[in-house]
């Protein structure tokens, strides 16, 4: 403390204690004794959440909303209390927040359809989850999820399902460039706002508290992609946040190697994703073709040291399946025939004759002892294999062609055979042959190319955000806009670095967009047979424009109509959609192939099961009363793994799915412990009861397990997540 300013903090003190108030005195005293580093911010400013879709009920505190064809105003602002709701009618009265002072207003009355709940960041709300929509193309994988809903609530429910559990986190928040692209309060944030800053630091912090209860501490990776307008700031919130992080460390990626104008400045050409270790979480080595400065361009060899190594990347076999638009039997008839196999040996006996369009392939007598395999698709469809008998013959003899893996849920069998440009390599010396398999295929070895830890330097022309982000996005969903999406192979790089070594990470998003981060995912399976899974949160908020168009035709947010608009509905949900089954919205097949580690046409889609859902907001009283189960069932469902089916109704006695198990009724104890007990699958069991002992006697009886009480369990964890925000 400078001369001066102890001069004038002594000043205080003695006007004080002339004043005869000595705790005032001892309070400037220790005021003045603060040292306050780092970053320092308003905090006193709360975010307020509308809760559209919640039904209005006695005691909420709700705004009221303009008139149909007005834009929001000051008055949008108010909080009301409800009184009473009769007739379609919710009486009000001005409402004094802890925070804000009273509304000098008149208390009225107003339809139930103008006015909307609202909720401080601080006050606890309860959760469900609405399906709107599944694809399953993927068998017994676990489902890719997204859900549609304000984050903050979505990270408040997450804390249920996953508290400890995720492996990554990839968010792109807004980047707060003055450019109205994110919301306070209801409100765009621009360049004119003097606390623009201090908003967004708000705005995330609240959010990070939440996510951190969802990463593992022993193991887990917080990525955040942002530019230059607050990289900075955001580097000190996330050592505040995380001060258990044992590294923070920041990569520079080039989307725009032109750069983009920034007025009198330099031009933009890159961005930073901010990654942030915690336990013994470190990246992973991949492969270097992921991150070259140029694809097809390898970087020199990499020198022998404790930082690169042999890829580990096993070589590629092709699915003799074929895919995409051109796969149906009418296409090709002279490419369906059946492939018989012994099922004991796992391994190809015969090739039979292709059939004729005209015949029914159902009615061919299999041969003894060999189970036939048709090319059909997993949806039911006639297809055909990529290759005719006598090219497949030829890889047989090679040992170039084998049986893969069996799906026992499907009761399917996959083929597999080496392509062409993979024998050539195997030719030249790029692929090793070190033996041969039991059933005559060759055993082979990637040679030449390495894996290595990435550098904090991307620079490669797939990391474009504008070829394979927003032209990417146009091959999957058409001329539907989204603004600055992210290169899908920057997210997948993301990613890769962190969790390329967990075959069944869980990866969240809850700033998802556009859906870069589930199709990431995807692609990473696609490449290593992976199971991971991954959780995408994206509000249903419309572009300015949008709602400026929107609202002067006397739309608002909730109708139909705007919200068809949204980013979920009409941007997500249908790309994550696309990405699966290889079509667009219009039923058409996306042009073009995936590039660079994983190449194959994007018309085949991914073998992945992804389901929708809407967040709702329950009755807590609802709840606990247990006339809300179908409204959290998805919620144990996403606990529990988030595969196979999920438990939707109450149930005489007890009820199985396929990760999962509830006990409705405790006169089926000792039926539902021994049926748990005898389903190795099942890794989670609820028991509903207000019996703290009986809960304790299931739990006892079943190590191991993660045993849930319903529905006091669910319940604390709101509670608990609220009580989280304000520390």
């Amino acid at each position: 403390m400078s001369q001066t300013t102890q001069a004038v903090v002594q000043n205080l003190v003695d006007r004080a204690v002339k004043l005869g108030d000595r705790q005032l005195a001892a309070d400037i005293r220790a005021f003045a004794a603060q040292r306050q580093f780092g970053l320092v911010f308003e905090h006193n400013r709360p975010e307020r959440l509308r809760l559209y879709g919640k039904t209005i009920m006695e005691g909420d505190v709700v705004q009221v909303l303009p008139e149909r064809g007005k834009k929001e105003d000051s008055s949008s602002q108010l909080l009301w209390l409800v009184n009473a709701v009769r007739g379609g009618v919710a009486d009000l009265k001005p409402y004094q927040s802890p925070s804000y002072d009273e509304n000098e207003c008149e208390p009225r009355s107003v339809a139930v359809d103008d006015v909307v709940p609202v909720a401080e960041y601080d006050q606890p709300i309860y959760a469900g989850l609405k399906e709107t929509g599944r694809v399953e193309r993927g068998g017994d994988k676990p489902y890719q999820v997204v859900i549609n809903g304000e984050n903050y609530h979505a990270l408040e429910t997450l804390a249920f399902a996953y508290a400890g559990k995720v492996d990554c986190i990839y968010i792109d928040p807004p980047y707060n460039t003055g450019a109205r692209d994110w919301k306070y309060n209801n409100d765009y944030v621009d360049g004119s706002d003097a606390y623009r800053h201090s908003k967004w630091l708000a705005f995330m912090e609240r959010r990070l508290k939440l996510a951190k209860q969802l990463l593992n501490p022993n193991d887990s990776v917080l990525i955040v992609t942002i530019d230059e307008k607050e990289y900075a700031r955001l580097e000190l919130l996330l050592e505040s946040v995380f001060p258990n992080a044992t590294g923070i460390q920041t990569v520079s990626i080039t989307i725009n190697k032109n750069g983009v104008a920034r007025g009198n400045q330099f031009k933009r050409a890159d961005e930073y994703a901010v990654f942030c270790f915690f336990g013994t979480a470190a990246p992973c080595q991949v492969d270097r073709r992921l991150y070259s400065v140029e694809f097809g361009e390898l970087e020199e060899k990499v020198a022998d040291d404790a930082s690169s190594s042999r890829s580990q990347r096993k070589v590629r076999w092709e699915r003799l399946l074929r895919g995409g638009p051109n796969a149906a039997r009418t296409a090709r008839p002279n490419l369906f025939y059946p492939i018989y196999i012994d099922e004991e040996t796992a391994t190809i006996k015969e090739l039979g004759a292709s059939l004729p369009l005209e015949q029914d392939w159902t009615k061919i007598p299999t041969k003894t002892g060999l189970r036939a395999v048709w090319p059909i698709r997993t949806d039911g469809r006639e297809a055909t294999w990529r290759i005719s008998q006598n090219a497949l013959q030829a890889k047989l003899d090679r040992g170039c062609a084998k049986v893969g893996e069996y799906n026992k849920k499907s009761d399917r069998y996959s083929l597999l055979y080496l392509g062409d440009s993979q024998e050539e390599r195997l030719k030249n010396g790029e692929i090793k042959l070190i033996g041969k398999a039991e059933d005559g295929s060759l055993l082979l070895e990637e040679q030449g190319e390495r894996s290595a830890i990435p550098t904090t330097v991307w620079s490669g022309t797939q990391f474009s955000a504008g070829e394979y982000g927003s032209r990417y996005i146009k091959k999957f969903i058409g001329d539907r806009r989204f603004t600055f999406p992210k290169s899908l192979y920057a997210t997948e790089l993301s990613i890769a670095s962190v969790v390329a070594d967990k075959p069944d990470a869980l990866v969240v998003d809850f700033f998802s967009g556009s859906g870069t981060t589930a199709h990431a995912v995807m692609r990473l399976n696609h490449q290593d047979g992976g199971r991971r899974r991954s959780i995408s949160v994206t509000n249903n908020e419309v572009s300015e424009d949008e709602s400026k168009k929107l609202t002067k035709r006397g739309l608002r947010q909730g109708d139909p109509e705007w919200e068809a608009l949204g980013i979920c509905q009409y941007v997500t949900k249908p790309r994550v959609t696309a990405a699966i089954t290889g079509k667009t919205p219009e039923g058409d097949s996306i042009k073009g192939d995936y590039k660079f580690t994983d190449e194959f046409p994007m018309a085949d889609g991914f073998e992945e099961n992804a389901v929708f859902f809407d967040l709702t907001y329950e009755d807590p009283d609802a709840v606990e009363l247990g006339v809300a189960f179908e409204e959290i069932a998805p919620l144990l469902w996403l606990r529990a793994g988030s595969r196979g089916g999920i438990i939707k109704h109450e149930q005489p006695g007890f009820a199985m799915a396929d990760a999962y198990a509830v006990l409705f009724d405790f006169a089926s104890v000792g039926a539902f412990i021994d049926a748990v007990k005898q389903n190795a699958s099942i890794g989670c069991a609820y028991v509903i009861t207000d019996d703290t002992a009986r809960y304790a006697s299931v739990k006892a009886q079943l190590p191991g397990l993660d045993v849930v009480r319903l529905y006091e369990n669910y319940l604390q964890s709101f509670k608990i997540a609220a009580e989280d925000a304000v520390r």
